[in-house]
């Protein structure tokens, strides 16, 4: 972008509503989907470093979080993020290729294995498969609905909550990024960026309902298929993943060390560039 910021550009959801966005550079597309409880911010350095080998490369936030829309009826289903996903692949003027990490990587899951085969031109998970550890889930769920209520007195006991969270990194100040995780209602106190019945709708279906409905996408995909780990995450062991690679034998597989279930943030260098190895191996054949 040679120092130049982001687009901003919205789009609309499968139920009309609103989707913030930030475009990156110019070229063929590339689709960078946030996980749960986070925002298109997630993506900034790997978006700009897409956009400078010569993608168009489009963060945006899922229904229900950052800028974007929520949804009046609380419509937060894993469908429902994949019909969104539909959605702006068809405002799109051609298929894109589509990182998605964890909610992101099923709603991309869901859209081209289930509700819209052909609209992507490839598909990254990162760090989520058709099954995950329960343990994992249920340490990412803990913490979603810790402060769910009161929220926080400042910024900085979100930054304390998260370092509590992630002790592997380096503690973090309420630098200007974390800002944008987080919205100031009226009360006073600080809640995270992303409506708080989204919870409950993700954890309504029983998770071996889920795994079948995820399973079912995955042995129907018929595209490009990069699976990248975290090889500490607690959520995708290596289990999980070769159980996967058994659903999608042609897929990719790229297992990033030192890197838990947020990889993004994680090792952002070694992650850029394993999407970037990947990107352009498809564009070159």
């Amino acid at each position: 972008m040679n120092g130049d910021g982001p687009q901003r550009r919205s789009f609309t959801g499968a139920q009309g509503q609103r989707l913030a966005a930030a475009c990156f550079g110019a070229g063929p597309p590339v689709l960078l989907l946030h996980g749960g409880g986070q925002t298109l911010t997630a993506w900034t350095r790997t978006a700009r470093a897409l956009s400078e080998l010569g993608y168009l490369a489009i963060a945006y936030d899922q229904r229900g979080h950052g800028e974007s829309e929520w949804s009046p009826a609380g419509a937060y289903g894993f469908g429902d993020f994949a019909a969104d996903l539909v959605s702006v692949t068809r405002q799109l003027p051609e298929p894109p290729a589509l990182i998605g990490a964890s909610l992101g990587g099923l709603a991309g899951l869901l859209a081209e294995g289930e509700l819209n085969p052909g609209g992507l031109a490839s598909l990254t998970l990162v760090d989520i498969t058709p099954t995950m550890r329960p343990e994992g889930v249920d340490h990412i769920l803990s913490f979603m609905k810790a402060h769910l209520t009161e929220g926080f007195g400042s910024p900085e006991d979100a930054a304390e909550a998260i370092g509590d969270y992630l002790p592997h990194r380096p503690r973090r100040t309420a630098t200007v990024s974390l800002h944008r995780y987080l919205r100031l209602d009226e009360d006073g106190r600080y809640r995270w960026h992303w409506d708080p019945r989204f919870i409950d709708a993700v954890t309504q279906d029983p998770p071996s309902q889920s795994a079948e409905r995820f399973t079912a996408a995955a042995r129907r995909l018929g595209l490009p298929v990069h699976l990248i780990r975290g090889a500490s995450s607690n959520l995708v062991t290596e289990a999980e993943a070769r159980h996967f690679l058994d659903l999608v034998p042609d897929a990719r597989y790229s297992d990033i060390a030192g890197a838990g279930h947020m990889v993004v943030g994680d090792r952002n260098d070694i992650f850029t560039s394993t999407i970037a190895n990947f990107l352009i191996g498809l564009r070159n054949r």
